[in-house]
């Protein structure tokens, strides 16, 4: 399938799916070509290029006020909340939706955002063994940012709220999880929350807007000549902050999302949270962070309160020797590679770990059987053809000119062989968001799918150079193309896919004529779809790609 997948805007937000189409904006995929330049360096032109200094945006309106907390935050460690921040031309959220690469139109879906400042105290802890966290550093005060999609009215929120760590491993945040889950949040009516999870990342949104991200910290506790301030720490981290209060900073989030304090949004105005379900989401870095929560911290919170966190966690391209397990705090090391604390196992609600082709390999440690057994309900998924490293995830995240803003360097959307993979990773996400959520609400098991074949340390390919195994899509099943999960050049090339289309003599030996082609692929879509591993509405984006490609 050659014809490229252009970005969509979102669709109409509903509790029940409907048939609904998909609103595209036709210049976006033009407009990528002006706003990057070859070697991933931002040009000045687009929307941003009229944004006004840092100096100037530190001249901005009134600041929302703190809103005074319950007493039941108040006892969980929450100590303020701020917002909503106003937004105005020249302050706004980084990466907000209508000032991502590919903006979109929340309004137009029924949704809102909003960006809140939640401060707290968290604990630091030592994780030296299997089992839970324990407390170094108790009580270190934080501020951190939460930005909120949601349903503007309370009756198009499904009760689903979808709560991801941003990811961090660009030096700013990364809109990962709501890129390639989107759709599927609209379709449903979810809320998405996105929480800053590293110093690294305030950093740079103290760059972009001294003025409305100054007051954000993850200041370490301890002082600079105190001896357990390890002198040496990631080149991505400093003595003065501590990256290890993420933990409790995630779990507080979410008690936040699911309290009836007046402060959260989630209660339309009501005096009590409309959220029935939470579910935690983390991509690559962040997907590993996941699994020094679910193993740490967890079972802490389940001790302390009685209750689970989180309904269920969707563990992305994160696992055994590939991002499996994180430092649980800055001064010691991650789990080593082959250790049992990063395999995720007896939880007591639903995982799913997903793996890309660029990290299934040394990541193949994370895998696992399959189980249906209540206190380990557990899914394991490769995605076959597909890249770790996504345009999706550049398109969805802050706009070349506000990365540059911050302080930071544009990621390239190119490598040495060529684009980012085409291969539109969400359409695999979509539905596993969209089973993980059957999973829990109805108790409906999402499918099994086999890992991708794997014979003494090295992929099986077809004929045409393909993986075989794993998660499936038209793209390798009527293929166009060989499609790889590494390239090479900057940034995160090694971990970026691209694609060597085949000739014309080879693709008119498989498909005699254009009907042959998309009749191969309206069969790939409907077996898929039949299996619960495609969304209505992707299968009936692949079949109109395929109606309009130029095959053969």
């Amino acid at each position: 399938m050659r014809t490229t997948r252009p970005p969509s805007a979102p669709g109409r937000p509903r509790r029940v799916r409907p048939a609904r189409a998909r609103l595209v904006a036709a210049a976006v995929v033009g407009a990528l070509a002006a706003t990057l330049v070859p070697g991933g360096v931002a040009s000045a032109a687009g929307p941003d290029a009229a944004r006004t200094t840092p100096a100037a945006r530190a001249a901005t309106p009134d600041t929302a006020t703190p809103t005074a907390i319950g007493e039941a935050l108040s006892g969980l460690g929450l100590t303020d909340v701020v917002g909503p921040l106003p937004v105005t031309a020249d302050s706004y959220p980084f990466g907000a939706a209508d000032h991502q690469l590919v903006p979109q139109d929340l309004a137009k879906a029924g949704y809102v955002e909003e960006e809140y400042l939640v401060s707290g105290l968290a604990n630091v802890y030592t994780w030296p063994q299997e089992g839970p966290a324990q407390v170094v550093t108790p009580d270190a005060p934080y501020t951190t940012r939460v930005l909120v999609r949601r349903p503007a009215k309370q009756q198009h929120f499904s009760g689903a709220v979808v709560v991801e760590m941003l990811n961090p491993s660009n030096w700013f945040d990364l809109n990962i999880g709501w890129a390639l889950t989107h759709e599927e949040i609209i379709d449903n009516g979810d809320t998405w929350v996105g929480i800053t999870a590293k110093p690294i990342s305030v950093d740079a949104l103290r760059t972009f807007d001294p003025e409305r991200y100054g007051d954000l910290s993850f200041a370490n506790p301890l002082s600079l000549d105190d001896p357990r301030n390890c002198t040496t720490v990631a080149a991505d981290s400093a003595r003065e902050t501590e990256n290890g209060l993420v933990w409790d900073i995630y779990t507080q989030v979410g008690q936040w999302l699911r309290s009836d304090d007046a402060t959260n949004p989630l209660t339309y105005g009501t005096g009590t949270s409309a959220v029935e379900l939470a579910y935690g989401l983390g991509y690559s870095q962040t997907g590993g962070y996941l699994v020094n929560y679910i193993n740490a911290v967890r079972p802490l919170v389940v001790a302390e309160t009685g209750e689970q966190p989180y309904d269920a966690y969707l563990v992305a391209v994160a696992g055994g020797a590939f991002a499996g397990a994180y430092p649980m705090n800055q001064c010691e090391p991650a789990p080593p590679a082959t250790d049992p604390r990063r395999q995720i196992q007896d939880v007591g609600v639903p995982v799913m770990r997903v793996m890309s082709q660029s990290d299934y390999l040394l990541g193949i440690g994370s895998r696992r059987a399959d189980s249906d057994e209540p206190g380990d309900r557990y899914r394991h998924y490769e995605l076959a053809g597909t890249g770790h490293a996504t345009p999706e995830e550049l398109y969805y995240s802050a706009a070349s000119a506000d990365i540059l803003a911050a302080g930071r360097d544009v990621p390239p959307m190119a490598c040495n062989e060529g684009e980012r993979s085409r291969l539109p990773n969400e359409i695999f996400f979509n539905a596993a968001l969209h089973n993980l959520d059957l999973w829990v609400r109805e108790g409906v098991a999402p499918p099994s799918v086999e890992p991708i074949l794997v014979q003494d340390g090295a992929p099986v390919l077809d004929a045409y150079g393909n993986v075989q195994g794993g998660w499936r899509s038209p793209y390798l099943d009527v293929p166009t193309s060989t499609w790889y999960g590494r390239a090479t050049g900057a940034s995160f090339c090694f971990i970026a896919g691209w694609e060597a289309p085949f000739d014309d003599a080879t693709l008119a030996e498989l498909y005699p004529s254009h009907g042959a082609y998309v009749r191969q692929v309206g069969r790939s879509v409907r077996e898929l779809q039949e299996q619960r591993l495609l969304t209505p509405y992707d299968a009936r984006q692949l079949r109109v790609e395929a109606a309009r490609a130029d095959i053969p």
